[in-house]
């Protein structure tokens, strides 16, 4: 089994974040590796990863950073592959790792997700993989139906719940 998505993160620290994101990809059984890697104190192992990411088989990257939040852009800088940065909440409330990420200079895009969103940046991983897997489409027209299904089911509770002014 080879991964055909990676979990980027600049430090160890973000992963009880980022596992939300390797739960998901996880459940949906689609290959993925783990590594942390610094923009600022790695550097050239950055430049690597993103260089040969491409003929490592990856398919999309997930890489997360806060504070300055390098990480995600120079990723995307070195490669062709989508990149789906991922804002932590480490300093501003996240404001500048959002702003860092977002503001990418025309023609290094990488789509960003909302701080702290790990488990939309899988989602999004997975909506890109799905064009070339009718399977894993299949897979997440349901996870979207259960969704919705949840929702559903919610209302239905809330109907329940009785309060003397509640019509």
């Amino acid at each position: 089994m080879k991964p055909i998505v990676s979990i980027i993160m600049g430090s160890t620290s973000d992963l009880p974040i980022m596992e939300k994101a390797a739960k998901l990809l996880n459940e949906f059984q689609i290959p993925f590796e783990i590594n942390a890697l610094s923009a600022h104190r790695t550097p050239q192992e950055v430049a690597t990863f993103a260089e040969n990411a491409d003929k490592n088989g990856i398919k999309v990257i997930i890489a997360a950073a806060g504070m300055a939040a390098h990480l995600p852009g120079v990723i995307a800088a070195s490669t062709t592959i989508p990149v789906i940065g991922v804002p932590i909440n480490c300093t501003l409330n996240g404001l500048d790792a959002l702003l860092a990420i977002v503001q990418m200079p025309p023609g290094i895009p990488v789509a960003t997700v909302g701080i702290n969103a790990a488990e939309n940046a899988a989602i999004l991983a997975i909506q890109i993989l799905s064009n070339a897997d009718m399977n894993l489409a299949q897979k997440f027209l349901k996870y979207k139906e259960n969704l919705k299904n949840k929702i559903v089911k919610a209302n239905e509770e809330l109907s329940k719940i009785s309060y003397e002014y509640k019509c």
